[in-house]
């Protein structure tokens, strides 16, 4: 019998709070129906949102909090304020406590990455968490991080970022042995900043439990050239943020060019079926849902502007991360690897 996977839920989080966050776990848990929540927020108003989604009945415990991270709060304001009492802490603690496998937040990101690092800490050997999205390739999905978390990376946190991007591949698409990229300006070695230079050298000079591509450059990320992209925040972040509003700009194409005439919309009813397809392919609320790697327990940032849809696919991929013990293998593979470049910098 399948064991329960118990996913902690920051109800109060988000622009829209229990009015996505509740109908959006209705719909995951069609999926998959092993899993219990913890709902973190204020009582009330998630009683009363409950009592429209009876397919959550039996599956929730509620846990009262007083207080609501607001999306555009400092990080140290939002720890001063919701320390011990906002829906974000205690869905967070409630990982740290092993009440629950995973938290989903879709609330202030940054305020989000400080509580994390704070209540869980980082593993060993990691300085930095980074935060790895889900991105469509014509193949089928490669992991781009880190997406937000850092503004700037050195060489050894592109290495780490590599390491937990391969976890991560491992655990989500059960390949052995993922391909990993840098991205780079070029493919060349002579070509980008000096860190990811030292980064990719480092890289071809060990051994890493995965295998290493090189240097990628931006258009080889929607072709799944690699299983993983490797990169620093600011540009990682502007990479996906610029991915997302193309999707919808060639959706708008598409359905300004499909009603423009008789002919056109004829043939629009007759390639429904196809138009439906490239509609899923491109949805950005599938591919919702941003993994904190590097931390002692598994958060999920989903988007703060979505819909129910939006917010279940980042709850899938909570319980995918869980069942697949991700944490763990990440901390054998990052242990692993230092050891290894340990041992090469000391025979150098």
């Amino acid at each position: 019998m399948t064991a329960t996977q118990t996913i902690a839920l920051d109800v109060m989080g988000g622009d829209h709070g229990a009015q996505v966050v509740l109908p959006g776990a209705e719909l995951s848990l069609v999926r998959h129906p092993d899993t219990h929540y913890i709902l973190f927020g204020d009582e009330a108003v998630i009683r009363k949102e409950l009592a429209l989604h009876r397919g959550l009945a039996g599956k929730c415990d509620i846990v009262h909090t007083d207080v609501a991270i607001s999306m555009d709060a400092k990080p140290s304001q939002a720890l001063r304020q919701g320390r011990w009492k906002s829906s974000m802490w205690k869905a967070i603690e409630a990982v740290r406590d092993g009440d629950a496998e995973a938290v989903i937040s879709a609330g202030n990101t940054g305020a989000l990455m400080a509580m994390s690092k704070f209540i869980l800490k980082t593993l060993p050997e990691i300085k930095r968490p980074a935060i790895a999205a889900i991105w469509p390739t014509v193949q089928s999905e490669c992991i781009v991080l880190d997406v937000g978390a850092n503004v700037g990376a050195d060489a050894g946190q592109l290495i780490d970022f590599s390491m937990m991007g391969a976890a991560m591949a491992r655990a989500l698409f059960s390949h052995d042995r993922p391909s990993v990229g840098l991205l780079n300006i070029g493919v060349e070695e002579i070509k980008g900043l000096e860190e990811v230079r030292k980064a990719a050298g480092a890289l071809r000079e060990s051994d890493p439990p995965f295998d290493f591509r090189g240097f990628v450059e931006g258009d080889d990320v929607g072709q799944g050239v690699v299983d993983v992209v490797v990169t620093e925040g600011f540009s990682g972040n502007i990479a996906i943020k610029t991915a997302e509003g193309t999707a919808k700009q060639i959706a708008e194409y598409l359905r300004a060019a499909m009603t423009r005439s008789l002919l056109a919309r004829i043939g629009a009813v007759l390639a429904q079926g196809a138009f439906r397809a490239l509609k899923e392919k491109m949805d950005p609320r599938l591919s919702n849902g941003g993994v904190f790697l590097g931390l002692n327990g598994i958060v999920i940032k989903s988007h703060g502007g979505t819909d129910a849809t939006g917010f279940a696919s980042a709850i899938d991929l909570g319980y995918d991360m869980a069942r697949s013990g991700l944490v763990e293998r990440l901390a054998v593979d990052i242990a692993t690897f230092h050891a290894a470049l340990n041992i090469t910098k000391s025979a150098q």
